[in-house]
């Protein structure tokens, strides 16, 4: 039965005229029918946050707090439906449906928790003031969260401005309309969270410009939280910064998985499989480049071969085996198949995989790629990766660090010693050592550096994201004026 889903704004459902498909990326299916929003009504959601911005900020921390606990035990009793969405809307696994839907009521307590540490500090004052620096909400946050984690990065993105004392305007991709927004929507409502505090608009593709322009500039907006590609984050922050606007901004990688010769096989195995090709490599921190010492090189890749090779193919809706689901669109598909084929003319060689059929790619990995290869330079976002010999870790840290990129990086050694001295040269915003590059916590400072984002979700470092610092003095030892005054 296909949904029906609709604009949420100052606590009400608001139907629009103008629809927009939401499909299955299995079988191009309808999966749902969504409102697509017009200028009108986003700029209604942004005057309904800023009409619910005083009140909500003013709340009790304590009832702020309550607030998001409900909202992680309605989105816990509503596990199974979304799960069930993630599968069919985002093209997910079910094992990534039932992580991600595990995680997010996490993000909220974690949020709630926030509530109760310190929103500031005692500074010292040579003239015996009392001297504070304090934190408060900026007012409206913007937030246009992305498709390939949909609700687990929705959640990051709202659950701690919220907290802090913001409102919110989130703005769910177009692809994942329900999952990453109306889904939380619904959870609002059931709740009974007080009315614009939480506003949701979805838009099709086409009408993505002007709604998009519309929560980066209208002057109501206070800061953008977006979680995406690399060329629409650049965007989106320079608008930001020509409107003196706090905008954090999560962007693409190119993660580097170093595998040193003294370490566990087995665990490299493991981290190297799963991070590569996890939601078939649709994963910011996904590993694209496996570095492999080369006195283990063979040993590795007959075994990692091995590995890719026994993940089961097909649509996850139909079989919870089918561990790699489809790439979210065509467009996705292009652009794997154009680094699969310029590798290949280009003397790479395929040890697994390689095939396409439809939006399924098979998991692939290759060998004998060189810096000249698309492969080697962009990210690709899909489960493509090549493996990569090494002689040196001076070497491994300069084919790692050769990238636009910095989001996260792994690094496997028994040594812990050299594996702090290689995560120390990586030029990450993260970086795990024996353990695969995809990573998180909720309460974590998760974001990286270079083209990887400005910025930092998580814990305390979001709530310094999403608040305003404020210096405020009182006088008690009656600092005096030059006599002239």
């Amino acid at each position: 039965m296909t949904r029906k889903l609709d604009i949420y704004s100052a606590g009400e459902w608001v139907r629009s005229p103008r629809r927009f498909n939401d499909v299955n990326p299995s079988d191009n299916s309808l999966w749902a029918d969504v409102g697509d929003a017009d200028l009108p009504a986003v700029q209604n959601a942004i005057s309904a946050a800023h009409s619910a911005f005083p009140a909500w900020a003013d709340l009790a921390y304590t009832e702020r707090a309550h607030y998001l606990i409900a909202m992680a035990d309605e989105f816990k009793r509503r596990q199974a439906d979304i799960c069930e969405a993630l599968q069919a809307e985002a093209g997910g696994w079910f094992g990534k449906g039932m992580f991600e839907t595990g995680y997010v009521p996490e993000v909220f307590h974690a949020a709630a928790a926030s509530n109760y540490a310190p929103i500031g500090e005692v500074m010292p004052s040579e003239h015996k003031k009392l001297s504070i620096a304090m934190r408060r909400p900026i007012g409206v946050v913007t937030v246009i969260s992305p498709w390939n984690f949909p609700a687990l990065l929705t959640s990051r993105g709202i659950a701690f401005a919220m907290a802090a004392g913001n409102t919110i305007v989130l703005k769910p991709s177009e692809e994942t309309p329900f999952t990453g927004g109306i889904a939380f929507a619904e959870i609002a409502d059931a709740i009974g969270l007080p009315a614009g505090v939480l506003n949701v608009v979805t838009c099709s593709r086409d009408n993505l410009q002007a709604v998009g322009n519309e929560l980066i500039e209208n002057p109501l907006i206070k800061g953008i939280s977006f979680t995406g590609s690399t060329a629409v984050g650049r965007q989106i922050a320079a608008r930001a910064g020509a409107h003196l606007k706090k905008a954090c901004v999560e962007l693409g990688g190119k993660d580097a998985l170093i595998i040193c010769d003294d370490a566990d096989m087995e665990r490299a195995l493991g981290a190297a499989n799963f991070g590569s090709f996890m939601h078939q490599g649709q994963v910011c921190m996904s590993v694209e480049k496996v570095l492999v010492q080369d006195s283990i090189f063979d040993q590795f890749l007959a075994a990692f071969v091995q590995r890719a090779g026994a993940l089961k193919v097909g649509d996850p809706t139909k079989d919870k085996s089918h561990v790699i689901g489809p790439l979210i669109n065509d467009k996705q598909v292009a652009q794997v198949r154009m680094q699969l084929e310029d590798a290949v003319a280009k003397g790479a060689k395929v040890e697994v995989g390689g095939n396409i059929s439809g939006r399924f790619v098979e998991p692939t990995i290759l060998t004998g790629v060189t810096t000249d290869m698309l492969v080697y330079q962009n990210e690709t976002f899909g489960p493509v990766v090549p493996v990569i010999p090494f002689s040196s870790d001076e070497q491994a840290v300069a084919i790692a660090n050769d990238t636009e990129y910095g989001l996260s990086s792994g690094v496997l050694t028994r040594n812990e010693q050299r594996g702090l001295a290689i995560a120390s040269a990586l030029e990450t915003g993260m970086c795990h050592i024996n353990c695969s590059s995809v990573n998180d916590e909720p309460h974590v400072p998760f974001g990286g550096s270079k083209s990887s984002g400005v910025g930092r979700h998580g814990g305390r470092w979001s709530t310094e994201t999403f608040t305003e610092t404020r210096w405020i003095t009182m006088d008690r030892g009656g600092r005096p004026y030059p006599p002239v005054f």
